[in-house]
Order: C-alpha cells, then sequence, then structure tokens
C-alpha cells in the first residue's frame, strides 16, 4: 500500500515556533527526512522508532541533490511508510516544495503541505522590524540573492516600493547593497541583518545602505536582510526580566532533564537550546529481592524502572519496610516518595561516593544497586573497601538519540548533567564555540568534559538541575 508525505515547514529558527499541525504530525510519521537548518528539537516529537535521514541545506555545507531528494520520498512512500519532508521556513519560499510535490504527483503519491513560519517574515519581526507599516510600508518583495549561476543585477529591484526582503544574500550583501544604490535607491535607506533569526543565537544589526556591509561583516548565515523605512524601527518584544536576561545556554541529556532545566533557566529570563540527544535503554532485569538488605539508587531513571517493575510483578510495597532504602540525592529520592516509598538514606552532599559511606554507615547487610551501565566505580570501589557485600545491576544504559544531528554550542553556557553524556556528545561529533562556558553536575562529569574541551568549567553544588542552574547565575554576578 503506499504511504503519505507531509510537506512541512518547520518554522523559521527555534522549535517551538512549528505550527500545532506540524508537530502533530511528527508523531505519526515512519520517516522524517530534514534540512540541517531545523532546531534539532523538532526531532524529539518524532516516535522513538522513526527514522531520521538528513539531507543537509545549509549554506557552505554538503546537501544532498534534490533529484536524490525527491527519490528518497518516492522510496518510502512506495514502501507504505508515513513521511515527514520537514524543511526551514516554510516549503514554498524558497524552498523547493514545489518540485518535491511534482515527483511525488508523478508516482500516484497522496500529501499534504503543512506551511511553516518564513524567515522573511519572522527574522525582521522577532528583531522588531515590521516588514509592513501602514504610514510608510505598504507592500513587501522576498527576493532571492543565490542564484545557481552566481549573477544577479540587484539594480532591478530599485524601483520597488515597500521593504525589500534578501534571502540567502549574506555573502552578497556588498553587491546587493551596490546595486540597489545604483538602481537609484538613497545610501540613507534604513537596512538590517539579522542572523539566525528565532534562535538564542540571533543578532540584528541596523545602518543604511551605505553602511550595512561593513557592519554586518563577519556575521554567520543563515541571515535575512531588510531595506526600506521599517528597518529603522525597534520594536523588539520585551523580555522577561531576571537574573539571567540576555544570556544563552545550551543544556544537554535526555529530553526529561533538558525540559526541566530549561524550564528552570528561562523562568530567569535565559534564552535555552535545547540538545536532548540522550535516551534511556532497559538492560539488565531487575532480579528477586530475597536477601538483600538495603536497595541502592543513583538516579531517578533507575528509581522510575523499580517503581515500575514492582508493579509489572505485582510486589507489594510493604514488602520493602524490612530493608534500607539509599538515593544518592533529593531528585532520586522523590521519584521514589511519590511512588510510596520513603528513603532511608539521602547523603548530605549527592555524590555516589558520599553515599556509599551513608550505605555503610546504615548497613551491614547485602546492597542491592540498581543503576546505569556507566556508572561510577566510586560507589562499588568504597563499597568493597568498607566490606559491603553487594551486587551492582546495570538495569539501564544511557545511549544517544538516532538520526539526531551534532550540534554546535555557540551560546555563553552548555551544561551537562552526567559523564555519559559529556561522552555522547563530543564522541557523535558536537563542539562548543571558544566563548562557550562549561556547567558540569558533578566531579566526575566535570573529569569527563576536561578530556573533550579546554573550556571554562563551572561544577554545580548541588548536583542537580537547580544546583546548574544557580551556578549560572552566581557566575554572572
Amino acid at each position: 500500500m503506499t504511504g503519505f508525505v507531509y510537506i512541512m515547514g518547520a518554522g523559521c529558527g527555534s522549535a517551538d515556533l512549528i505550527t500545532v499541525r506540524g508537530q502533530n504530525a511528527l508523531k505519526k510519521c515512519d520517516t522524517v527526512v530534514y534540512d540541517a537548518l531545523i532546531d534539532s528539537a523538532l526531532l524529539y516529537n518524532a516516535r522513538e522508532n522513526t527514522e531520521l535521514i538528513c539531507v543537509g541545506k545549509r549554506s557552505g555545507a554538503h546537501s544532498a541533490k534534490q533529484e536524490d531528494i525527491n527519490a528518497l520520498l518516492v522510496e518510502n512512500a512506495l514502501a507504505g511508510r508515513t513521511v515527514a519532508r520537514l524543511k526551514g521556513g516554510d516549503p514554498f519560499v524558497f524552498g523547493r516544495g514545489g518540485e518535491e510535490i511534482t515527483e511525488l504527483q508523478k508516482h500516484g503519491i497522496p500529501f499534504s503541505v503543512i506551511p511553516g513560519i518564513s524567515s522573511c517574515i519572522a527574522a525582521p519581526e522577532l528583531a522588531g522590524i515590521p516588514v509592513t507599516h501602514r504610514n510608510m510600508s505598504r507592500e513587501f518583495h522576498v527576493i532571492t540573492a543565490h542564484t545557481a549561476d552566481g549573477e544577479r543585477d540587484f539594480s532591478q529591484y530599485a524601483n520597488l516600493d515597500g521593504t525589500l526582503v534578501f534571502l540567502m544574500g549574506l555573502n552578497a550583501l556588498p553587491e546587493i547593497s551596490a546595486g540597489l544604490m545604483h538602481g537609484g535607491v538613497s545610501p540613507a535607506t534604513p537596512a538590517a541583518v539579522i542572523s539566525e533569526g528565532g534562535t538564542a543565537q540571533q543578532k540584528a544589526v541596523r545602518g543604511t545602505l551605505a553602511d550595512i556591509a561593513e557592519k554586518a561583516a563577519g556575521m554567520p548565515a543563515p541571515a535575512v536582510i531588510a531595506v526600506g523605512g521599517t528597518a529603522a524601527f525597534d520594536f523588539s518584544c520585551s523580555k522577561r526580566q531576571g537574573a539571567l536576561s540576555g544570556v544563552s545556554v545550551t543544556v544537554t541529556g535526555t529530553e526529561r532533564f533538558t525540559e526541566k532545566l530549561a524550564g528552570l533557566l528561562e523562568a530567569d529570563g535565559a534564552d535555552v537550546k535545547r540538545y536532548s540527544h540522550l535516551q534511556i535503554v532497559r538492560k539488565q532485569e531487575i532480579p528477586a529481592l530475597d536477601g538483600y538488605s538495603c536497595i541502592a539508587f543513583t538516579s531517578s531513571y533507575g528509581a522510575e524502572m523499580f517503581v515500575e517493575h514492582c508493579k509489572e510483578k505485582r510486589i507489594d510495597l510493604r514488602s520493602l519496610a524490612c530493608m534500607k532504602i539509599a538515593a544518592v540525592g533529593r531528585g532520586t529520592a522523590g521519584t521514589l516518595a511519590d511512588a510510596g516509598i520513603i528513603p532511608d538514606i539521602i547523603p548530605d552532599r549527592f555524590t555516589v561516593a558520599d553515599l556509599a559511606d551513608a550505605i555503610a554507615d546504615s548497613t551491614p547487610g547485602k546492597v542491592l544497586i540498581l543503576r546505569a551501565a556507566l556508572g561510577s566505580e566510586q560507589l562499588t570501589e568504597r563499597l568493597a573497601k568498607r566490606n559491603i557485600l553487594f551486587d551492582d545491576v546495570k538495569i539501564y544504559d544511557t545511549v544517544s538519540r538516532p538520526g539526531i544531528p551534532a550540534e554546535r554550542a555557540d551560546t555563553d553556557y552548555i551544561v551537562f548533567g552526567s559523564s555519559s553524556g559529556v561522552q555522547h556528545f563530543f564522541e557523535g561529533g558536537s563542539t562548543i564555540s571558544g566563548k562557550t562556558k562549561t556547567v558540569c553536575i558533578g566531579v566526575q562529569t566535570a573529569d569527563s568534559v576536561k578530556k573533550y574541551t579546554d573550556s571554562e568549567i563551572i561544577t554545580a553544588a548541588p548536583h542537580t538541575a537547580q544546583g546548574a542552574a544557580a551556578a549560572i547565575k552566581g557566575d554572572r554576578k
């Protein structure tokens, strides 16, 4: 049976600028064919087993040929799959959506178009520039500055009224300015360049047609150029005031962790980039609980899996009354408490080394450790040194989410919540810029970062999401 294709706009910049219709459609798809310019956080809407295929479409980087993309859509649809063709901005605004639909029609493949917020409107708007204004500009024109042969006579646009919006024109900005002035546009005409619109890294430079190329030199792509009277306006949104207003942060880890920390940071006014590159997968089964005097948890994930295990096996929680329950910190303890399991042991400092000492001081019996595959050896080493018997059961593993592209973190800060997260980030090809400070939850996480970069490191205390947010605020003072 033939499948179905959504030709879908991802919107401009951040993931939350996609439409609700587009977000819901992503959850139905078996395959997502996406451009490099989209916010990778959009891919987290896809189901766990969805195939994610990046086809590039970023200036100066390798991209799949349009013919190959067309063939990819047809191949997957004819195999009976539901496909999302996820494109930056809007699929019909220089997005080649029409070419892809023509190919689908040739093969009788059903499709639907989901509009997206185009950067031609959104990038200027987010920088406080309206593309129209009743008393100044009653029309606007969207122009591509990029052509196959590289030749373009920009003077031909000099006689157009209203606001001129150029896409894909950052490298051609000197030629655009010179061409418009050659065509008769006044050198004093307001102009603006908005780089990385809709993201935490958005930057806007204002000037005139005569000096905008010089002022915008060195700005990163993608960028939108606005020329006309409205480019002099600054109707920028009033930012939420807080201790982190104007601060940009990349948050890495599992989706649950990034959402939790992002919420804390955004409440203080930070601009947050979510990079949920990790997922949790089950590994070993939890053994029978007979013979143990203590169960130790080093994370909320392990605690959740234990609670699920008790429900699946119909274990009466009252049978745990004869055991000590140990949790590494408040977050883990809270997960257990929500299920009616109140921990007996929580160390004053939320580290596995302190957890081991607290366990050894509280129980002489055998300990069942339920934790991640890459758990710190400090826990078992300290227990062994104190002659405490234990079974170290790796009930889950933290792995990279398949299909999530590598990230270049160019924010003021980046946060890592675990050593495994650091490893997957850097060994997956992701990098951080020279200006970016690294915030680590735990000393071991900080030690892992040192293996990959000489970035300035801040270690959060306490070792929680709240501690990471507090560490960033403390560094800004």
